[in-house]
């Protein structure tokens, strides 16, 4: 992956945040509503470009979720058909990336991550009364620990 292959979002937001980040070497610079943000970086399954998405931070034992959320929107994030479509990302946490690659989960699983997502997030409780969808979650995994 080079930076070449790389383009912002067009959405500002999330383009300020991926810039912001950047410059500082860390996600610790952004925050949304206050909690942590991870950056992650995919290949965009129509463009093949390089995307770069800044998600809530949900953590647990050097693994993470992604939320599908899209603030309870009733279609899926862009992100969501990226990783369908190439699961293999990087993220960054404060000043650390590493290789994962992402499994989109369901049942028992899927509920613990989601305890875990609401904790970190509240708002993705809120989220899900709005959309008839239910949120995906992926499991991100580091690629060879």
């Amino acid at each position: 992956m080079t930076s070449s292959d790389y383009a912002p979002s067009p959405t500002d937001w999330v383009r300020t945040q991926v810039e912001k980040v950047e410059a500082a070497g860390t996600t610790e610079v952004v925050d949304i509503m206050g909690m942590r943000v991870v950056l992650l970086t995919m290949r965009g399954n129509k463009s093949g470009k390089l995307r770069k998405v800044p998600l809530m931070r949900v953590e647990h034992n050097g693994v993470y979720a992604a939320v599908a959320s899209l603030g309870g929107a009733p279609k899926n994030p862009v992100w969501y058909y990226n990783l369908k479509a190439d699961p293999k990302l990087t993220l960054q946490d404060g000043e650390t990336t590493k290789e994962y690659v992402a499994r989109e989960i369901e049942g028992a699983e899927y509920d613990e991550w989601w305890e875990r997502s609401v904790a970190a997030y509240p708002p993705y409780a809120e989220y899900q009364t709005k959309t008839t969808r239910k949120i995906p979650q992926f499991v991100l995994e580091p690629v060879g620990e």
